[in-house]
């Protein structure tokens, strides 16, 4: 094993005496339980828990163990204290009473579409430092912070044998000024390291390569944990490191040495029993779970998982299941070590001394589950369970991932959705163009789409292409339809993103990567592709026909969104599915077929061919694994991740410790987040008579509100672009200028699905209230602040749901808003808007926008009082003479202290340019 890769614990570059202090310190209460793991080797510490000499921590879940760990080990009686210890070992009681603890994650994960704002602000900083007489080198990451740079690939080729080296050329030519800022930041900032593009998807990395599982440093052994700039960063828990998503501000906290100032959660325990059955995918395992826990109701929760099912699960199950914790809402869904997760980490490549220290230091601090062990089960806040059992193959959508249906109803349900008021499940149809049918010539072919026709199918995303079982059983199935004489219509547009190499690798070895050419799924790129919008183009006949029939087309993919507007414009309806299923609709054409009752297609000799006849069993798919899916891959794959990109080796970027910012760039631009700021602190001010942007009603999300797809030739941040130069084939999207918040401003609230109350309809638009005329919302935005006047957005349930996109409140704030007033927030969401200074307001328990009679075209006063407390009742006054009350969401002593200073960055400079 001596000779199997090991990837680096640290960085090369280490702020030593800065992580000393974080990892143990001289006024440390809890010195007195340091101890060797090996008496043969005092050198090598860790804090033994099970010292504490206390009963409940025996009973604590496994996920608050290691929020414990972190504070006895970094109690300093400053910034962690002892009394926060104490909050935690007595969580059974402080779970329910919204006690605030601090929480030092032990690493930083980045993609690109965060990574990059992240940087850029951290290259302000340092601008801003400097003017305020401080250290501009003060401003580094602290913690360790890695940056895969995965998001930034699009679809622009596929079917052909060169689609990826295509795609990778078009990503670097048209994202080479990105990449050359996120080269001089690996350059400029001690304790970053870039990934390069070509690598895999950030959470595959992680979870292959990045993940310690136990940290072994500068003489301590610690459990890994993390936060991340997206919200899958959850998909870690999988494999029993505590990690979940955080807004792309808030992470920069963490990097520059803050704590996490966290509610202590509940944790409801998820037991699983039973076996699924043979032809039972991970995807329809969690697709069932998804739906089940948004029922339960688990927002800002953590879930653990326990009970002897889950010893039924491969880690690959666990993190696809962890991977969507954000679509039911919970903070993390955590998985704890044992013996299959030991045996990953053995298959992925990691060495014998590894696998000995984390098995052993879990062990001695009662982190090592048994899942077949009930006397290891910890309290829980509640239990609920399911059977694996029940489980049957499903799907979710047409626009939502927690709507989940069984495969078996598909057909009838989106018939149903046809023509079922506008909203979640409908499309509002007219009955009679139900079977409206479109003909259309593609390569000199005649063909025709309906509702319900399939247009993209894509196996994408990390939350399946980690599995090897679904994307072997995907190769199996695509396998057995070529030799039916099965194929897919040309002019679906297929395509394959594996989440690493190793997944290429694995799929060539066992000879099933033909079979998925032959149908159309060569692969096309290793990033985020189709999930997050970067489809690229469908075939302009396509398109017209779709328009002119007004189509409701249909995307299948094996991601984990599917919210209107993300996937593709064109495709109305889009349902998550494994990526077995991806393959079988994509032979259908259609997700109007019940595999049940109808053939998927037929043969060469005219027969009908169903489903059932190539569906591959979860015993084929495992033994092909147990022969392919081996340590020598992921060793090969990952020993030359950060060198094998060519031209990401030979691109020059800029030496300056200071960024050189580019006043002609259209992707990297100074942002004016601190401009004019001072040490002096300002008090707060109360908001007078404010005009609402917008009207919005319930699930409003983050891609709603700040869109990563395309840039469309009609929107205000089209004008700029083309103001600046560029034509329309060079806009590239919103994802990729997140580095420029000129465009990133114009294109908040741009998403053509964006449904404003104030028209009535979906468009990006809304009304300029003292003019009534309709402007896209960034011009109407502009001419309120010209006028100085403050804005406000109306909102329903679910604020800012979905991704993690710091944008999502960055956008806003430049657009002039100050406060937003919802019914409820997304967990992410309205941190990032505390870390901007924008105002989360809460309607009262039983108040909406509806029952409080507002129509939005009011003018809203919003008093905030002096002395501010954690979730203070305030008064709301209208211009109509109206007055009720709502809550302020800032839920902790450090979120007010954010807010104060105008936002948590703001914060920092102050604080680094005191010290």
């Amino acid at each position: 094993m001596s000779s199997v890769y090991t990837p680096p614990l640290l960085h090369t570059k280490i702020c030593t005496g800065e992580q000393r202090r974080m990892s143990a310190t001289v006024n440390n209460p809890f010195r007195h339980i340091v101890e060797p793991l090996d008496p043969k080797d005092p050198t090598q510490q860790f804090y033994n828990l099970s010292k504490l000499g206390d009963p409940r921590y025996e009973r604590l879940p496994f996920s608050i163990r290691v929020l414990l760990e972190s504070a006895v080990r970094n109690c300093d009686e400053f910034l962690v204290k002892s009394s926060d210890v104490e909050s935690i070992l007595n969580w059974k009681q402080t779970q329910t009473q919204t006690v605030e603890v601090p929480f030092r994650p032990a690493r930083v994960i980045l993609q690109d579409f965060t990574g990059v704002p992240a940087v850029v602000d951290f290259a302000a900083m340092r601008d801003a430092v400097m003017k305020l007489g401080g250290d501009p080198e003060k401003i580094n990451p602290v913690c360790p912070a890695d940056l895969v740079i995965d998001h930034s690939i699009q679809v622009d080729f596929n079917r052909k044998s060169d689609s990826l080296q295509k795609n990778q050329d078009l990503e670097f030519d048209r994202n080479r000024e990105r990449f050359q800022f996120l080269k001089w930041g690996s350059k400029a900032f001690r304790n970053m390291r870039i990934i390069p593009p070509g690598s895999g998807i950030v959470h595959q990395v992680n979870l292959e390569y990045l993940a310690r599982v136990v940290f072994n440093f500068d003489g301590y052994f610690y459990p890994d944990s993390l936060v991340g700039t997206d919200s899958h960063t959850t998909m870690i828990d999988g494999l029993g490191v505590l990690g979940w998503g955080v807004g792309g501000i808030e992470a920069e906290a963490v990097m520059l040495g803050q704590p996490i100032s966290m509610v202590l959660p509940e944790v409801v325990g998820y037991k699983l029993s039973g076996t699924p059955n043979h032809f039972i995918t991970s995807t329809d395992i969690v697709l069932t779970v998804t739906k089940h826990l948004r029922q339960v109701g688990v927002v800002g929760k953590f879930v653990e998982f326990f009970g002897p099912g889950v010893s039924q699960l491969s880690i690959a199950d666990r993190a696809t299941i962890a991977n969507m914790c954000p679509e039911y809402g919970a903070t993390a869904a955590f998985f704890p070590v044992d013996d299959v997760s030991v045996q990953y980490l053995e298959q992925t490549g990691r060495d014998a001394e590894r696998l000995a220290y984390i098995t052993k230091y879990l062990k001695a601090v009662s982190m090592f589950r048994d899942y077949n062990n009930v006397s290891q089960d910890p309290d829980f806040t509640r239990i609920v369970e399911l059977d694996l059992t029940t489980v049957v193959p499903c799907c979710s959508g047409p626009k939502r991932p927690q709507d989940r249906i069984a495969v078996s109803e598909m057909k009838t349900d989106f018939e149903s959705c046809l023509g079922a008021k506008q909203g979640f499940k409908g499309f509002q149809i007219p009955a009679e163009h139900h079977s409206t049918a479109v003909p259309f010539q593609f390569n000199d072919k005649e063909y025709i789409l309906n509702h319900g026709s399939v247009v993209i199918a894509a196996i994408t995303s990390c939350t399946n292409t980690s599995n090897p079982s679904v994307m072997l059983g995907a190769g199996l199935l695509a396998k057995k339809a070529i030799e039916c004489g099965l194929s897919v219509k040309p002019y679906i547009k297929t395509s394959l993103s594996p989440g690493s190499g190793v997944v290429t690798y694995y799929l060539k070895e066992s000879g099933v990567m033909d079979y998925l050419f032959q149908l159309g799924f060569e692969v096309v790129g290793y990033g985020c592709m189709t999930c997050i919008g970067n489809s690229g183009p469908l075939p302009e006949p396509v398109v017209e026909a779709i328009t002119q029939g007004d189509l409701v087309a249909s995307g299948v993919l094996s991601g984990n969104r599917n919210f209107e507007g993300r996937v593709h414009p064109n495709t109305r309806a889009n349902y998550l599915a494994s990526p077995p299923l991806v393959i079988a609709y994509a032979i259908a054409g259609t997700v109007r077929i019940d595999f049940e009752t109808e053939p998927i297609g037929t043969n060469s000799e005219g027969r009908g061919v169903f489903l059932r006849d190539i569906w591959p069993t979860r015993e084929e798919i495992q033994a092909v694994e147990r022969e392919f899916v081996i340590p020598t891959m992921f060793k090969e794959v990952y020993e030359k991740i950060e060198k094998v990109n060519e031209r990401w080796n030979s691109l020059v970027a800029p030496s300056d410790k200071l960024y050189p910012w580019d006043t002609n760039s259209t992707y990297i631009k100074s942002p004016p987040f601190f401009d004019g700021l001072t040490m002096d602190l300002p008090p707060p001010k109360s908001i007078h008579d404010a005009y609402v942007l917008l009207n919005l009603g319930d699930s409003v999300t983050t891609d709603h509100i700040s869109p990563a797809g395309n840039i469309a030739r009609n929107s205000s941040a089209a004008r700029y672009l083309t103001s600046r130069g560029l034509s329309a084939r060079d806009y590239n999207s919103y994802g990729s200028r997140r580095g420029n918040d000129a465009v990133m401003a114009r294109g908040t609230f741009a998403n053509i699905r964006l449904f404003n109350k104030f028209l009535n309809k979906q468009a990006p638009k809304t009304i300029h209230l003292p003019t009534e005329e309709t402007l896209d919302v960034f011009d109407a935005a502009e001419r309120y602040i010209q006028s100085g006047v403050p804005l406000v957005i109306l909102a329903g349930k679910e604020y800012g749901s979905g991704s993690s996109r710091d944008w999502a409140a960055k956008g806003p704030f430049l657009q002039g808003i100050k406060a937003v007033l919802a019914e409820s927030y997304e967990r992410i969401h309205r941190s990032n808007l505390v870390g901007m200074g924008v105002i989360p307001l809460e309607y009262l328990s039983g108040d909406t926008a509806d029952s409080l009679g507002l129509t939005g075209r009011e003018r809203y006063t919003i008093l905030i009082p002096e002395p501010l407390a954690p979730r203070m009742i305030v008064d709301v006054k209208l211009d109509t003479g109206k007055t009720f009350q709502v809550r302020m969401r800032f839920d902790t002593d450090v979120e007010l202290a954010y807010f104060r200073h105008g936002g948590i960055l703001n914060y920092m400079i102050r604080k680094m340019s005191r010290n």
